[in-house]
């Protein structure tokens, strides 16, 4: 009995490939694409097999367009990752996922992975539990962006079919740093593994999905919505526990405590 090959991405494109999220998946999702375009603005390594660098300005509309054109999909990590003026976040942020997605309808992308953030919904207070439809309520001008570009992705899935997954990325680092991140922690191995899913689920539509790891408080946010992704994630954040509730707690009344952004709620507002 012969069995259908598995459907495989001929050529995925990563944003923000230098950054450490993008430096991860390059490894991690090796195995599950032909091939990987590599873009950043600087300080690419050298590309190895089956894989292309290019370096890109998010901001350099011309210069994404050529980025794109022969990718199959995207994995679009690429931009500002933390909170900073809104001037400093205008052009890869929000121009950047613009020429990211005029791109992708221009050459014929079917995909795009949209590296969406906690901070997009980070005004929620820490006693909800989301939906992955719930009302946008963005933390500062990095979640602003983030809220926009969730935006961008359902416009160009209604306008032009493009399927995108907006994964709003708790806290993804090698372990958790505080008491928060024993909630939003996300492992690289459960990120790539939902990139994965996000890549090969037969339906995607425009999905929005929370990013987080099976973590034993994990109480704000339902990916009930999403479950037609099969994303089922492996790590959790018990083996670093101790460690961290050894450590002091905020009070109560701390951003920390009250909102689901944390400190990114009373940052700003910046000197012009």
């Amino acid at each position: 009995m012969t069995t259908t090959p598995a459907p495989r991405v001929q050529r995925l494109l990563i944003t923000g490939a230098a950054g450490a999220l993008g430096t991860q998946m390059r490894a991690l999702l090796k195995p599950h694409v032909d091939s990987m375009r590599l873009s950043d603005i600087a300080g690419m390594p050298a590309a190895q097999n089956h894989e292309e660098v290019v370096l890109c300005d998010l901001a350099d509309k011309r210069g994404v367009d050529a980025l794109v054109a022969g990718c199959e999909a995207i994995l679009h990590l690429g931009g500002v990752s933390v909170e900073k003026s809104f001037e400093e976040v205008l052009g890869p942020n929000i121009s950047g996922v613009f020429h990211i997605y005029e791109a992708a309808r221009r050459h014929g992308v079917k995909r795009v992975v949209f590296a969406s953030s906690n901070h997009a919904i980070g005004f929620h207070a820490t006693a909800d539990t989301l939906q992955t439809d719930c009302a946008l309520r963005p933390d500062g001008y990095y979640g602003l962006s983030k809220a926009y570009g969730e935006l961008m992705a359902r416009f160009y899935f209604d306008r032009y079919g493009i399927e995108s997954a907006c994964l709003r990325i708790g806290s993804s680092f090698p372990e958790p740093k505080d008491h928060r991140m024993l909630i939003t922690w996300l492992s690289y191995r459960d990120l790539a593994e939902l990139v994965r899913c996000c890549l090969y689920a037969p339906r995607l539509g425009h999905t929005v999905v929370f990013g987080a790891s099976d973590n034993r408080d994990q109480t704000w946010w339902d990916n009930s919505g999403a479950a037609h992704l099969g994303f089922q994630p492996q790590d959790n954040t018990e083996p670093f526990r101790a460690a961290i509730e050894a450590t002091e707690r905020w009070p109560a009344d701390a951003p920390q405590s009250r909102f689901m952004g944390g400190l990114y709620v009373q940052m700003g507002p910046y000197p012009l």
